[in-house]
Parts: C-alpha cells; structure tokens; sequence
C-alpha cells in the first residue's frame, strides 16, 4: 500500500569549488553520477541525484562551485549556480572544515541572506579535523549568518550523512515519487557517459588541461552481434593540450580510455568499445555557439 504522507522536493547544494558536494551526491544516491576530482571547478552542469526511500524522494541539484567569473563559462556556471536557490526546499551550504573562512565562502553567504528557501550549513570532512575544532567553525560562520540547521558529515566516508537525510526529510513537503525508485539521475546516459570521460582527463592531466576540456558523446551505436561503440570527441582550446592528451606514442589518450571504459561498462551494464577522438577549437569557452554545441545552454538556468 502506497504511504498516504508520502514527501518529495528539492535540495540544492552550494559551496565553493572542491569543498564536496559532487562526493556527497554520489553518497546519497549509492553510486557515481557527478564527477569526481581533486581539481576545482570539475561540476559544470546542474546535475540532479535522487535519493528514494519509503518516507521520501528527495532530489538533489548539484551546482558548480561559485567563484569570481573569468570568462563566458565562469558566467554560465555562477548563474547556473545562483539560479537554483529560490527553487529548492533546502539550500545546502557546504564547507570544508579543514578551511577557513575565505572571501569565497564570504561571496557566497552574501546571496544566502536574501534566499526565501531554509538554508542548512553543512560543514564536510569532519573525519579530518579534530572534534574540538568543530564549535569554532559554528560560532564563526553562525556570526555572520543564522542557519535553520547545521549538520556535520563525512560525505567520503559517509558519516552522519543518513542524519542528513533525515533532518531533511522532515523539511520536505508532502507530494509524489517524481521518478522510479531504481532511478538515481535525471540526466540522459549520454550526458553521465561525457562527464564520466572527462573525469578521466582530470585525473590524468595536469594543471593546463582541465578547465578548457569539453567532451561530447557523439553516438552510441549496436551491431548485429550486439558490440555497443561509444564514439566520443574531447575538446581542448589549443595544439599543445591535443599533444599532452595524446601523450607519447598515445599512451595517455589509451590511459584515459580504458579507465572511462570501465565506468561506462558498469553504466550501461553491457561490454563496449570507447572510440575517442580530440578536437582541438581555440576559446570555445568564450564563444556562445560552441558553449550551446557543448552542453551549456542558457535555459539551462
């Protein structure tokens, strides 16, 4: 019988580039949908994750982590960021506890103040500092700004994040189950399967790769015997990132195809075969049409 105090709404989660939210995300809804890298300004898109469970459905927007725009695409991304507030049940507010409070995190509670929605203070990577240290970072970020709820978590290891959960249930209203209870991402497989490879390329590059790679899944075909090919292109802004993802004798671009391999594989449950190709369109992230080719549309915010 269907529970008949069924809830269901929205959650976004904000915060400055690399303090988590893309690892949290991947922890409530039990695998991975957003990107994951040590290097800041991975999450460009809002990608929702959707936690299911006999009292609620709750979905989460991850947003890219808000920072002082240098171009077109830095734009696109605070906006992107912004635009979600007003529409959510709860605002996360995510820091890393192993920080200060920096000009960052300042920017970014200035705009809280006028969001209508609850704003929650979520402080991460508590299994990193020392219990003592946790009053402090309260009463300093409670100095600036009132918060509904503050929950400390470990969103890698996990811990207290299922009283995360529950706080935030108790803020949802009643409603429907928006989507199936198998289903963890709203985004299409050809989106996860984009990012899935980009991942890679930020695990395996360096510092002047990263924030000029796009990557597009350009078709996903099946032959009579059933061989699924993924043909995927990766974008960089100039000749000498196509050399580095290349790598000596293709090594790299082999390194980073067999590791995207694997985790589309477990997407699509089925063997396949990743065709990669690099592309190289010089300041696409400062050209409007090639942001809109890519991925990043202004109704997207």
């Amino acid at each position: 019988m269907e529970n008949p105090n069924y809830k269901s709404g929205f959650v976004s989660i904000i915060g400055r580039p690399n303090v988590g939210k893309s690892t949290l995300l991947n922890q409530v809804v039990g695998q991975k949908v957003a990107i994951m890298s040590d290097k800041a300004q991975t999450t460009r898109n809002k990608i929702q994750g959707i936690h299911t469970s006999d009292e609620a459905q709750i979905i989460f927007i991850d947003t890219p982590g808000i920072h002082k725009p240098k171009h077109r695409l830095g734009d696109f991304m605070v906006q992107s960021a912004l635009s979600t507030l007003n529409e959510v049940e709860v605002v996360l507010f995510m820091i890393n506890a192993t920080e200060k409070r920096g000009p960052g995190d300042n920017f970014i509670l200035e705009r809280l103040k006028n969001v209508e929605s609850p704003v929650f203070l979520v402080i991460n990577k508590i299994d990193e500092v020392h219990p003592d240290e946790l009053l402090p970072i309260i009463e300093d970020y409670q100095s600036v700004m009132t918060f509904k709820e503050i929950v400390p978590i470990s969103a890698k290891e996990g811990t207290n994040v299922d009283t995360l959960l529950k706080v935030l249930t108790d803020y949802m209203p009643e409603g429907p189950q928006f989507y199936p209870e198998d289903q963890v991402t709203d985004h299409p497989e050809y989106f996860i399967m984009s990012e899935l490879i980009r991942e890679k390329v930020l695990e395996l590059t360096r510092e002047e790769v990263p924030h000029s790679v796009a990557v597009v899944v350009e078709s996903v075909q099946r032959n009579e015997k059933g061989k699924v090919t993924v043909h995927a292109s990766i974008i960089v802004e100039r000749a000498t990132q196509k050399g580095i993802l290349i790598g000596k004798g293709g090594k790299m671009l082999k390194d980073i195809g067999v590791r995207a391999r694997k985790d589309i594989e477990v997407l699509l449950g089925d063997k396949i075969f990743l065709d990669l190709w690099i592309k190289v369109q010089k300041d696409w992230r400062d050209k409007q049409f090639y942001l809109q080719d890519y991925g990043y549309r202004k109704d997207d915010y």
